[in-house]
């Protein structure tokens, strides 16, 4: 048997019906080999970040166990995008799902197609906050604690938590 190892996605949606593609994906990691969803953070609502011109995001992390080796969980991260209809014109902009591989144990990665941590996890509140909800205070694999990621975040970005139960 393999062995388990937990990794944090991050989840968000701005188009089509948000929430419910958020269930949906949820659903999808859960039931794709390999993957099982463990907690979720709280539903957030977030300002959009680069490409300003678009709906508010609704986020979260997922805390999930996995079996599947990282560039593995990255095709089945995928996969779940391409089943809710992804379709990516243009960087930063709107889109009816994406999922990231924020953590996976903790290790770094640096290939050409993953970079773990995510390579902009530090910069992005609506990642470190529900990420800080499911994991508290951890050092991240880059020796960086969580708490100074998310007190070093810009102060421009909106997050509101939303009153949501899955």
């Amino acid at each position: 048997m393999s062995k388990r190892i937990m990794a944090y996605l991050g989840l968000g949606a701005n188009l089509g019906d948000p929430i419910n593609q958020l269930q949906q994906a949820l659903a999808l990691l859960h039931h794709s080999g390999g993957v099982s969803v463990r907690r979720i953070s709280s539903l957030y609502e977030t300002s959009p970040v680069g490409y300003l011109d678009q709906p508010n995001f609704f986020n979260l992390v997922a805390e999930i166990d996995t079996v599947l080796p990282p560039t593995e969980l990255l095709q089945a991260a995928q996969k779940v995008e391409q089943c809710l209809h992804r379709v990516r014109l243009e960087r930063f902009g709107p889109r009816t799902m994406d999922v990231d591989i924020l953590l996976y144990d903790h290790r770094i990665i640096d290939t050409v197609e993953l970079t773990i941590p995510h390579p902009r996890l530090l910069e992005r509140a609506f990642a470190l906050i529900p990420l800080h909800e499911l994991t508290g205070e951890i050092i991240l694999p880059t020796g960086q604690s969580l708490d100074e990621a998310m007190r070093a975040l810009p102060k421009d970005q909106w997050i509101k938590k939303r009153d949501f139960s899955w």
